[in-house]
């Protein structure tokens, strides 16, 4: 085996070429049997970043106070915003990467690292400065209520100036997945979220002899814990010999290729367009929530955190095919392609109904972990019992986009998605809960009928559009 190969191989340690030729057939246990492997330490990377998400929550919540749970939820959609554009150039980044593991492109796989780096250190330098400036006016602007603004702001600048650590740890863990490896990101989230959980009661509450942070304390313990876990990446990546080590041949790559750029742009800024617009469409969300008081604020944020466990298999599925059918496309292998596909379809249901039903059994008593306001948890509960079986809908959706994007089709998934959430969630979340008894639940109905419009206009492109098309590779 040359060095190429050995660079190049995914988690399970074997090569794009052991797999079948172009054009040859693969079993659907075959592709199931992939799609877990990548699967399943993806869902539980997921899953413990938000394990992080929901103790610091639990923390703020239950010791500090709902209105410090407020200030975290206010921000939130805030803090989606500024994050979007690294989140699309780091799915452009997996395209690209995906398919050059697939064709066994070392070179190229390298072009895509040094440039994405090198773009995302520059972005993350001006939104750290920029959201730092003008933290207080744009939270003034989202209509944050007057009882949480000053915490809300001291915590949004803090979460602002760890943007480009923040970016750097995502966009990396992103490589490695678009290259099949789906553990080490794991591996090294194990370690960001154990360090997290010493240090959140350390600053928190000023143990042993640091001074007492509150509030500000979670923010501090996730840059700390950011920081020292990338450190600790790229060590570990550099002694592996791992192909995506921050090497020489990197390096020589971070003057970043104009063609590499303009085709990372093109697959990336579609996805960041939508996700900036979703980021909108959520602050436009919050200003509807933020009308019925700081109650209603803490109750959306704890609803949020219930939903990011119920629609996190679909999201990691969607990841799931992205990666492995540009890989299959990479390969040339569009047999496989289609399997990918069925298989994900599949998965969706299962996985989301076993995460589903637990959930609305259960709901109340989750809430309860951290929420102590009896109004706070009862609009929170209302939030999951309308929206929770409409992910379903979202999981079935993501597949679909997500095998057009890994083919570089980025532009229609990206409109149908802004299409159904500016002309049907906030249309719907406002005209009910401003002009109907409704109230707040019209807010929440929201989400399912964008899911279900979403739905109908990306299936019916994928059949009638997409698959008539003629499928080739973005590198050669």
């Amino acid at each position: 085996m040359s060095s190429t190969e050995q660079g190049l191989k995914g988690a399970s340690g074997a090569v794009p070429s052991e797999r079948p030729g172009p054009g040859a057939p693969e079993k659907k246990d075959t592709v199931l049997r992939a799609m877990i492997a990548f699967l399943i330490p993806l869902i539980l990377s997921n899953a413990l970043q938000s394990v992080g998400q929901l103790v610091g929550s639990i923390v703020v919540g239950r010791w500090i106070g709902v209105e410090a749970l407020a200030a975290i939820s206010a921000f939130f959609p805030l803090f989606f915003l500024v994050i979007s554009f690294v989140i699309g150039i780091g799915s452009g980044s997996a395209i690209l990467i995906g398919q050059a593991y697939g064709a066994r492109n070392e070179e190229k796989l390298k072009a895509v690292v040094g440039t994405t780096l090198t773009f995302t250190v520059i972005l993350g330098i001006v939104l750290a400065v920029l959201g730092g400036i003008f933290t207080e006016d744009i939270l003034l602007l989202i209509g944050t209520p007057s009882n949480i603004i000053d915490i809300s702001v001291h915590y949004a600048r803090i979460m602002f100036w760890s943007l480009p650590f923040l970016f750097l740890y995502a966009v990396y863990t992103t490589f490695m997945r678009g290259t099949g490896d789906s553990k080490t990101p794991f591996y090294f989230l194990i370690v960001s979220t154990a360090l997290n959980l010493i240090l959140l009661p350390v600053l928190i509450f000023g143990w042993i002899g640091l001074p007492k942070l509150g509030l500000y304390g979670a923010a501090y313990a996730n840059l700390v814990s950011t920081i020292v876990t990338f450190i600790a990446m790229l060590w570990y990546l550099r002694w592996k010999k791992h192909p995506l080590q921050f090497d020489a041949s990197v390096r020589r790559h971070l003057g970043m290729d104009r063609e590499m750029l303009k085709l990372l742009l093109r697959l990336g800024i579609p996805s960041s367009i939508s996700m900036i617009l979703v980021s909108l469409s959520e602050i436009a969300v919050i200003i509807f929530v933020n009308r019925f008081g700081s109650d209603a604020t803490a109750a959306y944020g704890a609803g949020n955190q219930v939903a990011s466990y119920v629609q996190m298999p679909a999201i990691s599925l969607g990841m799931t095919v992205s990666v492995l059918g540009a890989q299959s496309i990479g390969a040339g292998q569009l047999d496989r392609l289609k399997q990918v596909i069925r298989v994900g379809i599949m998965l969706n249901y299962i996985i989301g109904a076993i995460i589903i039903i637990p959930v609305y059994l259960f709901s109340e008593h989750i809430l309860s972990w951290f929420i102590t306001s009896g109004d706070t948890l009862d609009i929170a509960h209302r939030l999951l019992m309308i929206t929770l079986w409409s992910y379903l809908i979202f999981g079935h959706t993501q597949i679909y986009g997500a095998t057009m994007r890994s083919s570089g089709t980025v532009l229609w998934p990206t409109v149908f998605n802004i299409v159904s959430i500016w002309c049907v969630e906030v249309p719907v979340a406002y005209v009910l809960s401003y002009h109907t008894s409704l109230d707040i639940e019209g807010i929440w109905i929201g989400y399912p009928a964008a899911f279900i419009a979403s739905f109908i206009l990306v299936y019916s492109y994928y059949r009638f559009s997409w698959k008539k098309k003629q499928i080739t590779r973005l590198v050669h």
